[in-house]
């Protein structure tokens, strides 16, 4: 299948490891020019050395989503840069936590407002293109009540409205806007790698609710992501893709 990715110009915040590297490597192998950002400053010089391998333009450098500020000056340097912007995906989060306030403030900045920022920064570029794809990421963790009461799952849920309204009103300007929810995604140094060492029990329940019996890869989820975000998807506008092995009980009639 073509995808229809080469000569593309993709933006993707915090793309320096896991689903977002993933999705970078596509992208830069289908023919996508890149910038991406992440908060270390080595981890984005690593990622745009070894995306550089595929031959077409890759840039980074880091930005702080809490620093709105920052950010958009990040946007501004991207889009320039890339000389516009076909796709864009925020990948950027604080995490999961229950406790202090202090979550609350960082999911908002972060997961939400991150996504926001991000948005906005593309959209009237994109606009005066006629064309564009959005594809913003959830959780599995806004479908069923999952660990508990956090900010993580609340403001991951409002991910899922909000690009549902961004789809029906930029429809006309030729933008879709798609949501992507994985479920539990391993890999060196991530989250559910980090459980797997210092909560074991928890993390061999998460397996075993797991019909394949395993957690999944984010080259699994980047797939998934990378086909909304391709012109190959074009109908695809308003949607809610759940990729997660079967995790989750739902049934989505």
């Amino acid at each position: 299948m073509d995808l229809g990715l080469q000569g593309k110009k993709a933006i993707l915040v915090g793309a320096a490891r896991g689903i977002g590297y993933a999705v970078a490597e596509i992208l830069a192998r289908e023919g996508c020019d890149i910038a991406l950002t992440a908060r270390s400053e080595d981890s984005v010089k690593d990622a745009v050395a070894e995306l550089g391998k595929y031959g077409t333009k890759v840039v980074g450098k880091p930005a702080n989503a809490k620093n709105a500020d920052e950010y958009k000056a990040w946007f501004e340097w991207a889009i320039e840069e890339l000389e516009g912007v076909d796709i864009m995906i925020p990948f950027t989060s604080a995490g999961g936590g229950m406790g202090s306030e202090k979550y609350w403030h960082n999911a908002f900045e972060v997961d939400l407002m991150g996504a926001v920022r991000a948005v906005e920064a593309v959209v009237p570029t994109m606009t005066e293109q006629q064309r564009g794809s959005i594809v913003l990421i959830g959780t599995t963790s806004i479908l069923e009540a999952m660990g508990g009461p956090q900010a993580y799952n609340a403001l991951k849920a409002s991910i899922a409205t909000y690009g549902k309204q961004l789809a029906l009103h930029h429809g006309k300007d030729g933008i879709r806007v798609n949501v992507v929810s994985p479920g539990p995604i391993e890999f060196e140094g991530g989250n559910w790698d980090m459980i797997k060492g210092t909560m074991e029990k928890f993390y061999n329940a998460q397996v075993r609710q797991q019909p394949m019996g395993r957690l999944g890869r984010p080259e699994e989820v980047a797939k998934a992501i990378t086909f909304l975000a391709s012109d190959a998807a074009s109908w695809c506008n308003g949607s809610h893709l759940v990729v997660d092995g079967g995790y989750t009980n739902r049934t989505h009639f």
